[in-house]
């Protein structure tokens, strides 16, 4: 077989996203948002309990970027937007120096330790890897019936029916409720993320939106190994998670944005005690890239959702305690293991304004576990359990 020829990727930045870069490029990014510490942002060059402020996105129209925010007093940029076309040069990337070998990133920081009442247990669910190939360039949660209203691919695992969402949440809660799923136990939630691509060879949407015709280039990776798991809290007992519960973790515009939500941890196998929030890492010979992407675990307890996708529920506090009028539920984690190829020759599908930037990484998740199912998890996290299913 021929083999294809090594593509290297052109960056075309717009000034105000190659000032952004250049800022994330030299480590002196800084979350400016207001609110109480919670897990995740990027603060300097150091990771924090981070914040929760502002949106996912920002909106798009006629394939020119804007910044306003969907609530302008919650400090984000925003939800993704809806897609009205192309920009006329569109923005390839990663730039080089936006990777980095992992022996040079920081060590992750301890984050506070469980007292007498934590949570301390674990359940974790193999929904497979999306082999089957279940993607699009939407998003249910940020831009319900937008089509391509997300301008870059997302894998799916769990509920496999992602095709036809409108904008009525309800209708599609009700899709969600009789969908067809790759997770065990009738468990019918929807985990989903952005894919990493392989820059070395053509991507089979490479005249497709969301895939070449947004910037996005290159061939989809599949995961080689995908991880959801549920943790506890450090300070108490986790309730359950309402049905058709709405959960987002990172930012889609964290370049513009300025890394208000930006909640990245990249590393590598082998290396898992540190890991890069605005890098990609280089990783040894034997060892794969990983993503790590941690979602909020504290809710309001009334709303499945909220205008800004957010608010409803956030991030402990940096005693690991929820904010209050927030409960704990069980906290999500997706970890994402690729073998890529040698040197920076990967890339995160995003945004055409972002270059993509790997502080973009994001991830969504809508609840429909059974309440059977979702009592036992309660159960095994409260109760100090490591579950597993299948």
């Amino acid at each position: 077989m021929e083999e294809r020829p090594r593509k290297r990727i052109r960056v075309r930045l717009p000034a105000l996203v190659a000032t952004a870069v250049l800022v994330l490029g030299g480590l002196a990014l800084t979350a400016t948002a207001a609110g109480p510490p919670q897990e995740g942002t990027l603060v300097g060059s150091s990771w924090w309990w981070g914040r929760d402020d502002g949106g996912h996105g920002g909106h798009h129209r006629g394939g020119r970027p804007t910044t306003e925010p969907t609530d302008p007093d919650n400090g984000g940029d925003g939800g993704h937007g809806d897609h009205g076309g192309h920009g006329d040069d569109p923005v390839t990337g990663p730039d080089p120096s936006l990777f980095a070998p992992i022996e040079e990133a920081p060590p992750l920081p301890a984050g506070p330790g469980p007292d007498g009442n934590a949570s301390t247990g674990t359940f974790t669910t193999d929904c497979g890897v999306n082999d089957i190939g279940v993607r699009n360039s939407e998003n249910v949660i940020v831009a319900p019936g937008v089509a391509h209203g997300a301008q870059h691919t997302h894998d799916y695992v769990g509920n496999t029916d992602v095709q036809r969402f409108t904008e009525d949440v309800d209708a599609n809660n009700a899709i969600l409720a009789a969908g067809d799923t790759t997770c065990p136990d009738g468990d019918r939630s929807m985990h989903y993320w952005p894919v990493l691509r392989d820059l070395t060879g053509e991507g089979e949407d490479a005249d497709l939106s969301g895939g070449g015709l947004d910037g996005n280039v290159g061939r989809i990776i599949v995961p080689s190994a995908v991880t959801i798991e549920f943790l506890g809290n450090a300070r108490g007992p986790v309730t359950a998670m309402p049905e058709f519960l709405q959960i987002i973790t990172g930012n889609a515009r964290a370049v513009t944005a300025e890394g208000v939500n930006a909640n990245a941890r990249w590393t590598c196998t082998g290396f898992e005690d540190r890991a890069f929030p605005d890098r990609y890492p280089l990783c040894p010979e034997g060892s794969d890239v990983v993503r790590v992407l941690e979602f909020p675990g504290c809710w309001n307890g009334t709303d499945a959702t909220s205008e800004d996708k957010r608010s409803h529920i956030v991030f402990a506090q940096e005693d690991g305690s929820c904010p209050d009028g927030f409960t704990a539920v069980p906290r999500l984690r997706h970890t994402l293991v690729y073998e890529v190829p040698e040197g920076p020759e990967f890339a995160l599908d995003g945004f055409p304004d972002q270059g993509r930037h790997p502080i973009t990484d994001h991830s969504d998740h809508i609840n429909v576990m059974p309440d059977e199912l979702m009592a036992e998890v309660v159960e095994c996290i409260n109760g100090g359990l490591d579950c597993r299913r299948p």
